[in-house]
């Protein structure tokens, strides 16, 4: 099967809707973050007062991206085209491998049920037990962008 990689519209999409942060701040749930929603671990004491500019924070989403890259890639067992990838990239991206893992939408779509895999999508929009418009507005463009048929160049690769 082919191994995708997130497309610039997809970095672009997980970008857009992380919002960048030069410094560290706190994310909803409560962990330090910097840049592109880049979760800062105990190996990254320098990133804790670091002011990063927007290329070093793209930077660190692409290589994070390649941890989201790997789990969808992974375990997804149908065919995607590159909007899916990216939509399922970025929903991974934002709740984790583990919780992509044991969801009912990888179960949903390894069943081959596109459709409503793509509902799922709609049902991670909460952190700490609370809708968060911002998830939703994000569960939505991922939804929709899931839902979309591949750019004509890729239909005939």
């Amino acid at each position: 099967m082919i191994k995708h990689t997130t497309s610039q519209a997809g970095l672009a999409l997980i970008a857009k809707s992380e919002g960048f942060r030069a410094t560290r701040y706190r994310c909803p749930a409560g962990l330090e973050t910097i840049g592109y929603g880049h979760v800062i671990s105990k190996n990254e004491r320098h990133l804790r007062d670091a002011t990063l500019t927007e290329a070093q924070a793209l930077t660190l989403l692409k290589s994070d991206c390649l941890i989201a890259e790997k789990t969808v890639n992974d375990r997804v067992c149908l065919p995607l085209n590159q909007n899916q990838f990216d939509a399922l990239v970025s929903l991974v991206f934002n709740i984790g491998g583990g919780a992509f893992l044991h969801s009912t939408l990888l179960k949903k779509l390894n069943a081959g049920d596109f459709i409503s895999a793509a509902q799922e999508f709609l049902r991670w929009d909460k952190s700490a037990n609370r809708t968060l418009p911002g998830l939703t507005a994000r569960r939505r463009e991922e939804h929709d962008l899931f839902l979309s048929p591949p750019h004509e160049t890729e239909q005939k690769a």
